[in-house]
């Protein structure tokens, strides 16, 4: 238990943090009072106060963080604007987040999720600059009897070039474009001698294990892979290759990740997949197992995700606020107070829900639901 939950909470902290100090980081630019930023929720266990009176703390609940601000009740509330410039003195009035320019809030609002996603291109352009990243071509060794590649057409000593439409650029993608694809067929492109053929395939889903021995519903097409003319090719990259391909990948693992989620509300990906705290509990303390660069990968993913899911238009996350800021630009004034009050219910229904689906799969994944 301890061996997972160290590597988890050390995980959470980091990208937690880097999350919250990309809000914290424009509030001070643009001069905004900033009164805690706290890592976990609940009760203090500890923090410190800095010289511009920032309380930083660490709270017992590791699951998120939050940065509050000078004189907000919420932390990105749209206050009456009149009984605020009333409330507070010339010099306070400056500190006020609600009171600064909508750009600004803009700006600031979208600094959380930003800061995971730069987060994630310094970790992938770090593994490629001084790990190196894997070139090897993907050659297929053997198609198993009767399997859909078989029926589709895949041959022994097939070279793929790409998966729907992904470049596979290394042995490595094979497996990650297969998992990550929601569509019905698979798009094989490959090269067969001298002649590139296109090959629809139709994936099998199978339950079975993946790395780290938890089960998952497997899209399985029958290949087993092999290393082109023996030669694995993995290669330091430099600064601009590097930025380049740590840039595709953060842009791959987001759209695809948006399109599973779009694939799962419509039925047609596996929300069973779908985990919470406790799975990437269990994750993280499996991965960590396997060394300290693996541990790091995870960490940039999870970063992605977390930016990601903070974008979404709901209430309470930061792509709700950023709604909130679309309708005050196009109506020229900010929502009423009540009808943002609405969009908050509404929205810590949505989240509620999401926790409970994603704690039953944790659960159910521990095996103490059926």
């Amino acid at each position: 238990m301890l061996s997972y939950l160290i590597p988890f909470i050390i995980l959470i902290l980091v990208v937690v943090f880097i999350h919250e100090y990309g809000h914290y980081y424009f509030a001070k630019k643009y001069g905004v009072g900033v009164t805690d930023f706290s890592i976990g929720f609940g009760k203090e266990i500890f923090g410190w106060n800095d010289k511009s009176g920032t309380r930083w703390k660490i709270c017992w609940i590791p699951l998120g963080g939050y940065v509050k601000f000078f004189g907000d009740r919420n932390v990105f509330s749209q206050s009456d604007q009149e009984k605020l410039i009333k409330k507070y003195n010339e010099e306070d009035r400056k500190k006020l987040f609600v009171l600064k320019p909508l750009y600004q809030r803009v700006l600031i609002v979208f600094g959380g999720p930003l800061a995971n996603f730069l987060l994630a291109l310094v970790i992938f352009f770090s593994i490629y600059t001084f790990i190196g990243k894997d070139f090897t071509p993907a050659v297929i060794n053997e198609v198993q009897k009767d399997s859909p590649a078989m029926v589709g057409g895949l041959k022994q000593n097939d070279i793929i070039l790409e998966i729907d439409g992904n470049q596979v650029k290394s042995i490595m993608d094979v497996s990650k474009f297969i998992t990550m694809s929601t569509a019905d067929i698979i798009d094989f492109k490959i090269k067969r001698s001298y002649d590139e053929l296109i090959l629809k395939i139709k994936p099998n889903i199978v339950l079975s294990e993946d790395n780290l021995g938890n089960k998952v519903n497997k899209r399985m097409v029958g290949i087993k892979l092999g290393v082109y003319n023996n030669e694995i090719n993995h290669v330091k990259l430099g600064p601009a290759k590097a930025i380049y391909h740590a840039g595709h990948e953060v842009y791959y693992v987001s759209i695809s990740s948006l399109k599973y989620l779009g694939a799962m509300i419509f039925g047609k990906a596996d929300a069973s997949q779908l985990g919470g705290p406790i799975r990437i509990a269990k994750i993280s303390g499996q991965v960590a197992e396997f060394g300290i660069l693996a541990f790091i990968s995870m960490m940039a993913y999870i970063s992605i995700s977390l930016g990601l899911v903070n974008l979404f238009p709901i209430p309470m996350l930061d792509g709700g606020h950023l709604m909130f800021y679309f309708f005050e630009k196009i109506l020229g004034r900010p929502l009423s107070q009540k009808t943002q009050e609405g969009f908050f219910r509404i929205g810590l229904f949505l989240l509620l829900s999401l926790m409970f689906f994603t704690t039953f799969n944790d659960l159910k994944d521990l095996g103490l639901f059926k």
